[in-house]
């Protein structure tokens, strides 16, 4: 059955999310959790909860699901899969178990539906983790996603915090991803690009998590909905340093700089822009630039703090995978700003 399934998300924007600003002021205001087993909560917005079990294990627990990005039911099904699964790989972890977040309209024929789930069970399978049940309701807009439950070893956690002055930051991905989507939206994306967001888009960080797992590792998370800036200044503000972005390494799928020129950007890229208004500098650095490093992603990729020593090797190694990493910047001592941009 041919289906435009972006068509029935236009309304509210593919994958748009809450305004940070406000979410935080409501967030803040909620009590805190306290527990000895609580190993990482909501203190520092870090990817996911990780609950002590014993000694030797620790569960990792995620949830994210969204509305179609792309029209193909199936390719959908996959990109919600490795979005949601991508949190338990920016702790250090890997998934074991997976609940489906279904809302689905009642229009469209159910089939559509089941080739979204496919394309779900597929990516779980291939991430080594099994679907074993869900919830579905119905809604006017098809949503898809999963709550992700993985596994790790309690001392080898990895945080959002602990960035440490003189290390550099590597990413793992390009950036673009929402900015490309919305010109794909538009029917204004070329071939090339379409290929290139979706590969990123439906490439697991399993890959390049096993090999920054070998490293010592100051700070990791992954650039999602609040862009690289919003991620770079969570990691920035909780360790307690300043974060250096690089203008000439920051990667990104080359048609990003041409849509963001024509003004093809999402929404949520202003909200991510309005969040972090005081708490950053840029120096010359071009409007289309700013679009992407403020340009939410989904299913981006990781963004690690290590030495410089680490980074040369552990670069060689995830070069080596079919999407390349760059260095990115570097951290230096706090300043004023939670993140200089040159």
């Amino acid at each position: 059955m041919e289906i435009k399934l972006t068509e029935y998300a236009r309304k509210c924007g593919c994958g748009a999310k809450l305004s940070s600003k406000k979410l935080s002021e409501v967030l803040e205001k909620l009590p805190k959790v306290h527990n000895e087993n609580l190993i990482v909560g909501t203190e520092t917005s870090d990817d996911a909860g990780v609950y002590k079990l014993n000694d030797q294990m620790a569960i990792i627990q995620t949830v994210d699901f969204f509305t179609p990005i792309v029209d193909d039911p199936y390719t959908f099904g996959v990109i919600a899969a490795t979005n949601a699964l991508s949190d338990v790989y920016a702790m250090g972890g890997d998934p074991v178990t997976a609940l489906n977040i279904v809302c689905f309209p009642n229009r469209i024929d159910l089939s559509v539906l089941g080739e979204i789930l496919r394309g779900g069970i597929d990516k779980a399978k291939e991430a080594g983790a099994i679907i074993v049940g869900g919830h579905t309701i119905e809604d006017e807009e098809p949503k898809y996603g999963m709550a992700v439950t993985g596994i790790i070893s309690p001392d080898k956690v990895l945080k959002n915090y602990g960035a440490r002055v003189g290390e550099v930051l590597i990413l793992t991905k390009p950036l673009g991803i929402g900015i490309i989507s919305t010109a794909m939206k538009g029917g204004k994306a070329s071939d090339h690009s379409k290929e290139a967001v979706i590969k990123s888009m439906t490439t697991l960080n399993k890959y390049s998590s096993e090999i920054v797992r070998k490293y010592n590792i100051s700070a990791c998370t992954d650039v999602t909905g609040f862009g690289l800036m919003g991620h770079s200044y969570e990691m920035a503000s909780s360790s307690g340093v300043t974060i250096v972005l690089d203008k000439e390494k920051i990667p990104y799928i080359k048609e990003a700089e041409e849509y963001s020129k024509q003004g093809l950007v999402p929404g949520g890229m202003f909200n991510n822009m309005e969040y972090l208004k005081d708490k950053y500098e840029f120096i010359d650095i071009p409007e289309y630039l700013s679009n992407i490093v403020f340009d939410p992603q989904t299913s981006g990729g990781l963004l690690v703090s290590c030495s410089s020593e680490d980074a040369e090797k552990m670069l060689e190694e995830l070069n080596k995978l079919e999407i390349k990493s760059h260095i990115i910047g570097t951290v230096a001592e706090k300043q004023e700003k939670s993140i200089l941009f040159k």
